[in-house]
C-alpha cells in the first residue's frame, strides 16, 4: 500500500518526518510518501493555500496512491475545500483519507461528496506527543490491515462518524457539513474553556441538519481552559442536557481525543474497509 502524507495545515519538521519514516519501516506492506509541500512555511500555514491544496490534489488523483494521510492539525485545512473537492477525480475516489482535528474539514467534505473513505485517525504529528509513538504505530498498523485493536471499541452495525466539537460547528450551515442521518457522532475537544464547549453543543442540538441523528458519545475533553467561576456542571451531563433537546440519546464514552490513546473512527460502517 502506499500512502501520501500532504499537509493542509500546518508544516511537519524534518525531525517528525524522519520519525515517522522509521516507523513505517516496521511495516513492510506499507509504502510512506512525504510530499515535499510539507515542509513549507508561510506564517502559520505549511505553505500558501493554493501550494497545499496543489499538493492534496496531486496525491488525491494519483493512481498509484492508495491512502492519503494528513500531517497535522492546527488550522487551514478549511481553506482549501472549494480548491481541493470539485478537482478529484476517479482515481480520488477509491483511497483512504485519514486525520482528525482540523483535517476533519476535508474528512466532513469528502464524506459529503462520497469521495473515497474518510477515516478520524492518529496523524504523523501526533509522534510529538508523550506515548506519541503508539498512535502512530495505530494508524500504520491498521493500514497494513494487522490492528484489529486500533478501532474505537464501541463501533457497530450503525454507521459512524467522529469529529472534533469546534469543527463541527464550523461546518454548520456549509455545503461541506455531511448528511449524519443514522449515524451515531462522536466529539471530542481539547483546549477550550467549559463555556465554550456549552455554546458550541448548544449550536449542534438546534441544527437542522442533525436532527436525524441517531445517537452521541463524548469522546476525551482535554486541555480544559479554567472557567471563572468554575463552571460546575459535570461534562456528560452538559453533554447528555444537550443530546435531550435535539431529542437524541447520550450513548456515553467514545475513545477520541487530542491523545496518543486516540482510536480509528472509520466515517461510515466500521466493517467496510
Amino acid at each position: 500500500m502506499h500512502i501520501a502524507i500532504v499537509a493542509p495545515a500546518r508544516p511537519l519538521t524534518p525531525a517528525l518526518a524522519e520519525g515517522i519514516s522509521a516507523i513505517a519501516a516496521g511495516f513492510p506492506s506499507l509504502a510512506l510518501h512525504i510530499h515535499p509541500q510539507c515542509f513549507l512555511s508561510d506564517g502559520h500555514f505549511a505553505g500558501p493555500d493554493a501550494a497545499r491544496a496543489a499538493a492534496l490534489i496531486e496525491v488525491a488523483n494519483d493512481p498509484a496512491i492508495d491512502a492519503i494521510w494528513f500531517a497535522r492539525g492546527g488550522y487551514g485545512s478549511n481553506r482549501l475545500l472549494a480548491q481541493v473537492i470539485d478537482a478529484l477525480g476517479p482515481a480520488a475516489m477509491g483511497k483512504t483519507y485519514l486525520g482528525y482535528s482540523d483535517a476533519g474539514f476535508l474528512l466532513g467534505a469528502l464524506y459529503a461528496r462520497g469521495i473515497g473513505r474518510p477515516v478520524h485517525a492518529p496523524m504523523p504529528g501526533d509522534l510529538a506527543r508523550a506515548d506519541g509513538v503508539r498512535a502512530v504505530r495505530r494508524t500504520l498498523g491498521w493500514l497494513a490491515g494487522g490492528d484489529g485493536d486500533a478501532l474505537e471499541p464501541g463501533l457497530g452495525a450503525r454507521p459512524a462518524a467522529a469529529f472534533n466539537l469546534t469543527i463541527l460547528a464550523s461546518l454548520a450551515g456549509t455545503r461541506w457539513l455531511p448528511d449524519l442521518t443514522g449515524h451515531e457522532l462522536l466529539i471530542e475537544e481539547v483546549s477550550e474553556p467549559l463555556y465554550r464547549v456549552d455554546r458550541m453543543l448548544f449550536q449542534l442540538a438546534h441544527m437542522a441538519a442533525l436532527r436525524g441523528i441517531a445517537s452521541v458519545r463524548l469522546g476525551r475533553v482535554t486541555d480544559i481552559v479554567p472557567n471563572d467561576p468554575p463552571w460546575g456542571e459535570p461534562l456528560a451531563a452538559m453533554v447528555a442536557r444537550w443530546c435531550a433537546e435535539l431529542g437524541v440519546p447520550y450513548a456515553g464514552q467514545a475513545d477520541i481525543g487530542h491523545d496518543a490513546d486516540n482510536k480509528l473512527v472509520p466515517f461510515g460502517l466500521a466493517a467496510i474497509r
